[in-house]
């Protein structure tokens, strides 16, 4: 009989991480593990990423849900797309738990040259939000650390600061050495969210993720009309669940790019069909995770691997954790591998393989 239960887990930030809103210390995530009770040493794992203020299912009843998961596990996995459409991470969490059980338990969910420890994932280098100097030295560290490609939070200092910033790094590595991303998280008005993008054209910048909030649906579609920066939808994704829905908002909007989170979209299912449907518009994409555990990032990176996407993704965040769940993901020259001769340890989970 297959059987569920599910464990809530802090995850503590090794040093406070600053974004659109406000300061993160810590966050909480949960996870699940499926078995089959004839055979309990075989057991598949599953994060549900719940993003307090981002995700969509972010409401009462969370925990509920959990427990129903707990009561019918095979009721809901053979309705994953129905009964928890509205619960994104949670479908998630389900579908990477059971991929996992049914490929033996072994965390590899996705068989290939990543899982193999043949090749990296090219990552971009992520610089949170902060006082200038702050980000300052989060930039020299990243170069030193051979990243070719940045994304910079922006939207939480002066404006003139971040362009001086901006400037600096131009000064130093043109765009044929250092791919430069932003990342405004919503933080421009409308009505002002044209002359700053103009202001960074200057800085030879890739791309911006979502530059004004989501939902103003003519104010984006018209500042990707006009942009001078190739313009990314990030959380404008979000909520967006139904195959119709997805089309119409990719048909108004006309983004450069799209941006794909699983944990906020509802897993790779869902994410593969907004890969569907950004090809057929000729809009390229590329994966980044929510600030999972290794759990949850290590069936993302293997999914991603097996996408032969080229782009930078932006899947660097599992070091940012003092109690990550130890895994053999590691960063090595930019890329995110997976080392096949580290073992997982999940003994904070008591969860022993």
């Amino acid at each position: 009989m297959l059987k569920l239960e599910w464990k809530k887990y802090k995850l503590n930030f090794k040093q406070a991480a600053g974004t659109s809103r406000g300061i993160l210390k810590s966050k909480n995530t949960y996870f699940l593990k499926i078995w089959d009770d004839a055979v309990p040493q075989v057991f598949g794992i599953g994060e549900c990423n719940l993003f307090r203020g981002l995700s969509y299912d972010d409401r009462v009843g969370y925990e509920a849900v959990l427990n129903k998961l707990v009561v019918s596990p095979k009721f809901y996995l053979r309705n994953l797309s129905s009964e928890l459409l509205e619960w994104p991470s949670i479908r998630f969490g389900l579908e990477m738990a059971f991929l996992d059980f049914i490929k033996g338990g072994k965390r590899v969910l996705f068989s290939n040259n990543f899982t193999q420890g043949l090749n990296g994932i090219p990552i971009n280098g992520l610089i949170w939000m902060g006082e200038k100097h702050f980000m300052k030295e989060q930039i020299e560290k990243k170069i030193d650390q051979n990243f070719h490609c940045l994304k910079l939070k922006i939207g939480a200092i002066d404006f003139d600061e971040e362009l001086d910033l901006l400037k600096s790094i131009r000064s130093l590595f043109s765009s044929d050495v250092l791919e430069l991303r932003v990342d405004a998280n919503g933080a421009f008005k409308a009505d002002e969210a044209l002359d700053k993008l103009r202001a960074l054209e200057k800085y030879q910048i890739h791309s911006i993720e979502q530059p004004i909030l989501q939902q103003q649906i003519d104010q984006m579609a018209q500042l990707c009309a006009k942009t001078p920066i190739p313009i990314a939808l990030d959380e404008e994704l979000i909520g967006v669940l139904a195959s119709n829905a997805k089309e119409k908002l990719l048909d108004e909007i006309r983004p450069q790019y799209i941006i794909l989170k699983p944990a906020l979209l509802g897993g790779f299912a869902a994410s593969d069909e907004w890969i569907r449907l950004a090809e057929k518009r000729s809009i390229p994409w590329w994966i980044t995770s929510a600030l999972e555990s290794n759990i949850g990032l290590n069936a993302i990176a293997q999914w991603t691997f097996s996408l032969s996407n080229t782009n930078y993704q932006g899947l660097g965040t599992g070091q940012l954790f003092s109690n990550n769940i130890e895994s053999p993901l590691q960063i090595k020259e930019a890329r995110l591998w997976h080392l096949s001769d580290i073992n997982w340890k999940l003994d904070t989970l008591k969860w022993q393989l």
